[in-house]
């Protein structure tokens, strides 16, 4: 990524910001609810209509901000209303996906899926009636007895795997919501959040639970560098990478594994909760190639993995693959209902840059680096990126472009060495770090060894 290209991205598409500033009012309107619509309300309401006037979903909002400010509120209008809102980020996500791609030289398939013609299942119309009542009362209005009205609609959707996208997504949303009640007494509400939540829930609601489309691939899928997402009870990471395949232009994919786990598994431990996928493990601690057999792959270029269809193969450097291969893939499409700017990762390679106060400079242009999301399961430290050369990473768009590092270059003692986040995958290689993780014990292998002791009983 060159400085001309950064200049590219420097300022905002037209548009974006008058699109986001609709957004925000509905926003701000949810956190009062909708039993009383105040004047600003309405005139939130009334912006949002407005906005899509254009578009398909006109008829359909304008009536449904007639009905809420009358006070007539349905599940059917509040759909409207999400829609809408989702429509106006699927436009700025776009708006910006071209920019990036313009900026970078990049091209990508058209979205070519059929929709989803399936029936949406009974058992989501206890999600949206109490979807509805959180728009009602709004945050402000949220306690414990509304988080917990909506516990058996949680469980049903749960023990139907159709609904398993649903019920996750509702089930962590209520847990948000209930670790914060009353919400009434916070001093700040995370009004974009928790509406994009809502909104993302209540459309998946009314989709069908037909299967996702995908395609079967076999070839070599390059390593370009993984990003871990952590918190209290769940493990992921998301690797992004290019496959070649015979025949076919190279795409860039992802590939995302998730585990369980508790808050006291931390750091590089988190890797062993996701042994099961050895293969792929292999692969990222040693930067070595994976060859793919009939693979599953999604038109929003998610390969659906599966570790007895993969086989570590010869060495591949990533920032050789960033070099020689990334530019010329072609990127995948995003999902409708992933069309939101909060879903942008563009993996870029910079080099020549200097680094400052978490900006990377190249040339006149500035980027912000995503310092605080180095994950602690790796070699990445601020330090590190503070001293390299050239950095792999994902581009991120939160009122503004920013990177977060997956892999960086940095001379240690006169020679170049490379650092990446996957490269702790089979255990730390940072002699330090490994005589710490041996005294503190085996947190896993413990929490599994009781865990069995209590399912033996």
């Amino acid at each position: 990524m060159q400085a001309v290209q950064l200049a590219a991205l420097a300022d905002a598409p037209v548009g974006v910001e008058a699109a986001l500033d609709v957004v925000s009012g509905f926003d701000t309107a949810l956190v009062n609810g909708f039993a009383r619509v105040s004047e600003p309300q309405s005139a939130a309401l009334a912006a949002l209509a407005a906005a899509v006037a254009g578009s398909p979903l006109a008829e359909a909002v304008s009536a449904a901000v007639s009905k809420v400010s009358t006070g007539a509120i349905g599940a059917d209008e509040l759909t409207a209303l999400a829609a809408a809102r989702a429509a106006l980020l699927g436009s700025v996500h776009d708006a910006l996906i071209d920019q990036a791609d313009t900026a970078l030289g990049r091209s990508r398939f058209e979205w070519t899926t059929a929709p989803d013609g399936a029936t949406p299942s009974p058992l989501a119309a206890g999600s949206r009636a109490w979807l509805g009542e959180l728009a009602i009362a709004g945050w402000r209005g949220v306690d414990h007895d509304l988080v917990a009205a909506a516990d058996r609609t949680v469980e049903s959707l749960l023990a139907e795997p159709t609904l398993r996208r649903l019920a996750m997504l509702l089930d962590g949303f209520t847990a948000e919501l209930s670790a914060c009640a009353p919400i009434a007494t916070m001093d700040r509400v995370p009004a974009r959040r928790w509406a994009d939540l809502w909104t993302r829930a209540l459309l998946l609601s009314r989709r069908g639970t037909g299967s996702t489309a995908s395609e079967s691939v076999s070839g070599r899928l390059l390593p370009l560098g993984v990003e871990l997402h952590e918190h209290g009870t769940a493990v992921q990471a998301q690797l992004h990478g290019v496959i070649e395949i015979a025949g076919a232009p190279a795409r860039r994919v992802r590939v995302s594994v998730a585990a369980a786990k508790v808050d006291t598994i931390a750091g590089p431990a988190i890797w062993q909760l996701l042994g099961v996928h050895r293969q792929l493990l292999t692969a990222l601690a040693e930067h070595r190639a994976l060859e793919l057999t009939d693979m599953p792959l999604t038109a929003t270029g998610d390969l659906l993995w599966d570790d007895d269809r993969a086989k570590a193969g010869d060495a591949a450097d990533p920032f050789v693959t960033a070099t020689v291969q990334l530019p010329q893939a072609q990127g995948p499409s995003a999902a409708p209902l992933d069309r939101d700017p909060v879903h942008i990762a563009e993996p870029v390679l910079l080099e020549g840059y200097r680094f400052s106060d978490g900006v990377l400079e190249l040339g006149d242009q500035r980027i912000r680096v995503e310092l605080d999301a180095l994950p602690s399961a790796g070699p990445l430290t601020p330090a590190a990126v503070g001293a390299s050369s050239a950095v792999i990473g994902v581009l991120r768009w939160d009122g503004g472009w920013s990177l977060r590092p997956l892999a960086v270059r940095r001379k240690v003692k006169s020679a170049l060495a490379a650092f990446h986040n996957g490269d702790w995958a089979l255990g730390p290689t940072d002699p330090k770090v490994a005589k710490a993780q041996a005294k503190s014990g085996d947190a896993v292998a413990v929490l599994r060894e009781r865990a069995g002791r209590l399912l033996r009983r």
